[in-house]
């Protein structure tokens, strides 16, 4: 967790595995939180690059004000339609993205989950290579279903 004077951000990390095949994956919750002029939303790129996730949900939300010394009061200093506008082009590049936006009340809310992985970065002890072509497909569909599951938060039945 980072405080940023009237701000914060803060990340959830949730390593995943399931009990019986072995799949393993890990998610970042990233909450962003400020108010008046100060705006943390440029220290994502840092974070998303370094916890390398499969999914990251990220909440930036506006919270009351800061008065500049004129006694103004500032809500929000910039723009924003989304939390995708200030993401670099390879993490876009990388990641499936959803917004679910509430504007009026200064809530920006982004999903993203990995378009594409190496099983080899999955697999402990032993390489994709050496695994026969059927078995790296069950793997992999058993790797995607779990990361689908944990993006939309409900088992897909």
């Amino acid at each position: 967790m980072a405080h940023l004077d009237k701000s914060h951000i803060t990340v959830h990390t949730y390593p995943e595995t399931h009990p019986h095949n072995g799949i393993a994956t890990f998610r970042a919750d990233i909450d962003v939180a400020t108010c008046g002029v100060i705006s943390p939303l440029k220290a994502l790129n840092y974070l998303i690059e370094s916890f390398e996730s499969d999914i990251v949900i990220m909440d930036y939300r506006v919270r009351g004000f800061t008065r500049d010394i004129k006694g103004n009061k500032h809500y929000i200093d910039h723009r924003i339609n989304s939390i995708q506008d200030y993401l670099a082009k390879p993490i876009k590049n990388r990641y499936e993205m959803f917004d679910v936006n509430v504007y009026q009340e200064n809530i920006f809310h982004t999903k993203m989950h990995v378009k594409e992985f190496d099983l080899d970065t999955y697999l402990f002890e032993e390489k994709a290579k050496n695994l026969s072509f059927k078995e790296r497909l069950r793997i992999e569909a058993q790797l995607k279903r779990e990361i689908e599951e944990l993006f939309h938060g409900r088992n897909l039945d």
